[in-house]
C-alpha cells in the first residue's frame, strides 16, 4: 500500500540529488580546469591565475553577502509609527502652534520604504553580478539569489504608484493648481530604470546608478513633508482623491494576481519550479509596502474614514495585508493546488492578494456612493 509513496520519495530524492550534482559540476568545471592549468604552469601564470580567481570569487562573495537575506526585515514596521495619535490632517494648521501644519503619513512611509530598499539594504537589481547572473546563467533561472531583488521590485512598484498619485492629485488642490516640484522630482526619480549600474550599454556610456536616483526620491519626499510642516505645501485629503489612490493600489494587486495565475498555469513542478520564487517575493514585496502605505492613507484621510464609516472595512484590509506577511516558506513551491507534499505557495499568496483587493474595492464602492 505504501509502495507508491516510497517510490515518490525515492524519485524526489533522486531528482534533487541529480540537480545538485549537475549544478555543482557546472559551477566547479572552470575551477577544475584552472587548477590543472595552475599545477602545470610557472610562477608567472600561477600569479595571473590567482589574480583572476580573486577577481571572480571576491565580487561573487560580496554579492552573495548582499543578496542572501533582507536586512532589517520587519513585517510589523508600521508599529513604529503611532499614526492613531495624529489629530491634524496633512497640510492643516496645528492647533495652538503658529506656522506649523500637519505632515503626510503616506509620504513619511514612502520615504522610509525607499530608505529600507536602498540604504539599509543594497539595491540588488542594479548590481553588476545580478545582471551578469551565475556565470552567465540568469539568476531568475536558478533557485536562489533572485528573491531579494524580486522583493525590492515589489516594494518599488507600490512606491511608483504612490508617487504618481501624490503628484497628480494628493499634493495639489483640484486639477488646476500647480504641481508640487518636490513630488514631481520624487516621481521622476522613483520611476528611474531599476537595473542601471555605473555604466550602461543602452544608452552607451557612464550613467547614474539606480540607487542614487532613488535616494534623491527619498530626499524629495522628505523635503515635501518639511514644506508641509511649515505650511508651504498642499495636501488635499478629499474622498475622491482617496478613491483614486485606492484604484492605483487595487490595479497593482490585480496585475500581480494575474502574474501568479499565469505561473501556476505554466508549471506545477513544486519545489523544482525555479521561477516561482521571484513571482512569490514580488507579490510579497508589494504587500510589505502596502501594509505601511495603507496605514499611512488611513491617517492622512482620517476624516473621510470616520465620515464614511470605513473603520471596520479598513481594519479587515489591514489585517489581510499583515497576515499575508506571515507566509515565509523556506522553499517556494508551485505544485498542484490539491497537492499534499508540494503545495502551491503561489495560490496561497494569490488568495491573500485577492482578499485584500476585495476589501479595497469595497472601500472604493462606499466612497463612490
Amino acid at each position: 500500500m505504501f509502495d507508491p509513496v516510497i517510490q515518490f520519495f525515492k524519485a524526489a530524492i533522486s531528482r534533487i540529488g541529480a540537480a545538485i550534482a549537475w549544478l555543482f559540476a557546472v559551477i566547479i568545471a572552470p575551477f577544475v580546469w584552472l587548477r590543472n592549468l595552475y599545477r602545470r604552469s610557472g610562477w608567472l601564470i600561477r600569479g595571473a591565475i590567482a589574480i583572476l580567481l580573486l577577481g571572480i570569487l571576491v565580487p561573487y562573495a560580496l554579492f552573495f553577502w548582499n543578496a542572501a537575506w533582507i536586512r532589517n526585515f520587519d513585517p510589523d514596521y508600521i508599529a513604529r509609527h503611532d499614526f492613531t495619535q495624529r489629530v491634524t490632517e496633512p497640510g492643516a494648521r496645528v492647533e495652538g502652534q503658529e506656522g506649523v501644519c500637519g505632515t503626510s503619513a503616506i509620504v513619511e512611509i514612502s520615504a522610509e520604504l525607499i530608505d529600507f530598499n536602498v540604504n539599509q539594504n543594497a539595491w540588488i537589481p542594479s548590481k553588476l553580478l545580478s545582471k551578469a547572473g551565475l556565470f552567465g546563467i540568469p539568476w531568475k533561472n536558478t533557485p536562489f539569489m533572485d528573491n531579494k531583488a524580486a522583493f525590492q521590485l515589489g516594494i518599488n512598484e507600490i512606491l511608483r504608484r504612490t508617487t504618481q498619485e501624490a503628484v497628480d492629485r494628493l499634493g495639489r488642490l483640484r486639477g488646476t493648481s500647480r504641481i508640487d516640484q518636490n513630488l514631481q522630482n520624487a516621481r521622476q526619480n522613483i520611476h528611474y530604470t531599476e537595473d542601471l549600474w555605473y555604466f550602461s550599454m543602452s544608452p552607451f556610456g557612464p550613467t547614474t546608478p539606480t540607487p542614487s536616483r532613488y535616494r534623491r526620491a527619498m530626499t524629495n519626499l522628505q523635503d515635501f513633508n518639511t514644506a508641509l510642516s511649515t505650511c508651504e505645501a498642499t495636501f488635499d485629503p478629499r474622498a475622491d482623491n482617496l478613491l483614486r489612490f485606492l484604484d492605483q493600489m487595487t490595479n497593482a494587486i490585480g496585475s500581480t494576481s494575474d502574474i501568479l495565475n499565469d505561473r501556476m498555469a505554466a508549471s506545477n513542478a513544486g519545489w523544482f519550479d525555479v521561477r516561482a520564487d521571484d513571482r512569490f517575493w514580488f507579490a510579497y514585496g508589494q504587500l510589505y509596502a502596502l501594509n505601511g502605505i495603507l496605514e499611512g492613507a488611513r491617517s492622512d484621510f482620517s476624516e473621510v474614514v470616520r465620515e464614511r464609516n470605513l473603520t471596520r472595512t479598513w481594519d479587515e484590509a489591514a489585517n489581510q495585508a499583515r497576515n499575508a506577511l506571515d507566509i515565509q516558506p523556506l522553499i517556494i513551491s508551485n505544485g498542484s493546488e490539491s497537492a499534499f507534499i508540494m503545495p502551491s505557495h503561489l495560490a496561497t499568496m494569490g488568495f491573500y492578494l485577492l482578499r485584500l483587493r476585495a476589501n479595497l474595492t469595497e472601500i472604493r464602492d462606499i466612497l463612490d456612493r
